[in-house]
């Protein structure tokens, strides 16, 4: 499922892209904490006393306990993407071609990945930072599909900030953007049935897109629920279940879904339902309950979307 290369590709971050996502529009870190981030990361992977069990990355076991939690300090988010930046760099002019090491470059490439899609949805506050941020993530996702084909993480993540940096451009109903994302579902599912967040991306693109490209409100609903069956906490599923619903005229059932978002004591990805999910399901709620009243009030049509 996972083939190893004989040897690590050079890879190159980009210290210009990460001066461009981090400094653009936001203060950058002082000289000397960075200076400090620098050595700890270098010390910990180059240290000529190192196990492979020490290979494994503590920026990216960090950032995985982190990942669930960023609603609490989101400007921490910064000193991660520019520390996984600084340790791929590290990887890549490092000799050691061991499985470990192949491994824990892996580990990292994934992890900045959805490190750019996280920081190009919360941190982000201009578009461009956002393209950026999501072809960033686009270009490591697929250097880790280089490594490992067969990697549905790897499918993933390359998929997402493909999708939204479509999304964020304008351009996800172009033929040549649909055509990809679509594959990359099918790629994802085949290889792993069970890899939940497979059904949000593929709910959210028959949901967006065009009918002639592809887009399918009745495939939509079946991926949502696909995905809220192995996994009811997953609140961002639920969101876009209620969404399709509403497009398609079912309100009664939308509101149902909008409420269990709220309702959720236990989320999936805490930070997200608190940043994103709990909050759109709120504005959907409110916006029905805006249609309702107009419609009681001057006979308005109450099959209108509220998402309009």
């Amino acid at each position: 499922m996972r083939p190893s290369p004989p040897t690590l590709p050079v890879v190159v971050i980009g210290s210009k892209v990460m001066h461009c996502l981090l400094a653009r529009g936001r203060p950058v870190l002082s000289l000397a904490r960075r200076r400090l981030l620098i050595l700890l990361i270098g010390l910990l992977l180059v240290s000529p006393t190192a196990t492979a069990r020490s290979e494994s990355s503590p920026l990216v076991a960090e950032f995985q306990e982190f990942s669930t939690r960023f609603h609490e300090d989101p400007a921490r988010l910064d000193q991660i993407l520019e520390g996984l930046d600084q340790a791929l760099k590290t990887n890549s002019n490092n000799s050691n071609t061991s499985t470990s090491s192949t491994k824990s470059y892996m580990e990292k490439l994934l992890a900045m990945a959805q490190v750019c899609f996280i920081w190009g949805d919360i941190r982000a506050t201009t578009e461009n930072q956002k393209l950026e941020a999501y072809e960033h993530g686009q270009e490591v996702a697929r250097r880790s599909l280089e490594l490992e084909p067969n990697n549905p993480a790897a499918h993933f993540w390359f998929a997402v900030n493909t999708g939204r940096w479509g999304q964020t451009n304008g351009v996800l109903s172009s033929l040549f953007l649909a055509t990809t994302v679509k594959k990359e579902i099918n790629i994802i599912l085949k290889l792993d049935p069970n890899f939940t967040p497979a059904y949000s991306l593929a709910g959210n693109f028959f949901y967006e897109v065009p009918g002639l490209l592809g887009g399918d409100l009745d495939k939509a609903e079946e991926m949502f629920r696909k995905g809220l069956e192995q996994d009811s906490t997953f609140t961002g599923l639920r969101v876009g279940l209620a969404k399709t619903l509403i497009k398609r005229g079912r309100i009664d059932e939308a509101r149902q879904e909008l409420q269990a978002v709220l309702d959720e004591k236990e989320p999936r990805n805490l930070a997200y339902w608190t940043l994103k999910d709990s909050k759109e399901a709120q504005e959907l709620l409110d916006s029905i309950k805006k249609r309702e009243e107009a419609r009681d009030d001057w006979g308005e049509n109450p099959e209108e979307n509220p998402e309009e």
